[in-house]
């Protein structure tokens, strides 16, 4: 059972339109709007179950990097008491015709450790997006996409890159490694910049928002997603805390 909790609460502000970066965070795309935020954080109740451990015994170079066993951080509970790589944005209430400037600057998707850094991010449709091998180990990337061109390419080297973009909305695009069947990132492609990922403080920020009723989905690999009704002043900051409950 999970529970998603709102509450609402009053404040003023100038906000800047804002996009994920490669950490899950928010960068500014240097536009500067009068509007409404949402802030709030994802808090998570009870104790989770052990994520699994990761074998990578065929990959002795990984697992070197690791003093002890991983473990698959499907649930990253913080210190805090919140959830990490909890994926939020606004699904409905944004005018259909609206349009929305683009980044020039990528989003990068990092292979380290046999470990895709993020595990949850935000791009915009046409952003530019950058995969990257940091190791000296063979990596093969696969996208599940539906609403997109999928693609299965290989990175045998260090230091390689790749370049590729998203042509359509859809949330989520899952990444896997067919070299290391453990590897996983999500990825939420938008045609508009309101979203935002938690990261270590369980919190999240989406700015820039006309004024307006809003529904606001949340997105978690395992507990799945859950949607809320926020109303959005102009200048004003709506606060939206949500709480997951383990199962």
């Amino acid at each position: 059972m999970r529970t998603l909790r709102w509450v609402v609460a009053v404040g003023v502000g100038l906000v800047v339109l804002a996009s994920m970066t490669s950490t899950g965070g928010s960068a500014p795309l240097g536009v500067a709007l009068q509007g409404g935020t949402v802030t709030g954080s994802v808090k998570f109740v009870g104790t989770a179950a052990a994520n699994p451990e990761l074998d990578m015994s065929e990959e002795p170079q990984c697992a070197a990097k690791y003093k002890k066993t991983p473990r698959d951080p499907i649930v990253v509970v913080n210190p805090n008491g919140t959830l990490a790589n909890v994926f939020v944005y606004v699904k409905e209430g944004l005018p259909a015709d609206a349009k929305y400037p683009v980044p020039t600057s990528s989003v990068v998707i990092d292979q380290s450790g046999c470990e895709y850094s993020p595990r949850v991010f935000g791009i915009m449709v046409s952003q530019p997006r950058e995969i990257r091998n940091s190791e000296p180990l063979m990596h093969n990337i696969k996208t599940l996409a539906k609403n997109n061109r999928p693609f299965n390419v290989s990175q045998p080297t260090a230091g390689m890159k790749l370049n590729r973009t998203f042509t359509a909305p859809e949330v989520m695009v899952r990444f896997e490694c067919n070299v290391h069947g453990w590897m996983r990132a999500y990825a939420g492609v938008l045609p508009h910049p309101f979203f935002a990922t938690t990261g270590m403080s369980g919190s999240f920020s989406i700015g820039g928002l006309p004024p307006g009723t809003y529904t606001i989905e949340a997105w978690h690999e395992k507990y799945g997603t859950q949607t809320a009704t926020v109303i959005v002043k102009d200048s004003e900051t709506t606060s939206a805390d949500l709480t997951y409950t383990a199962q």
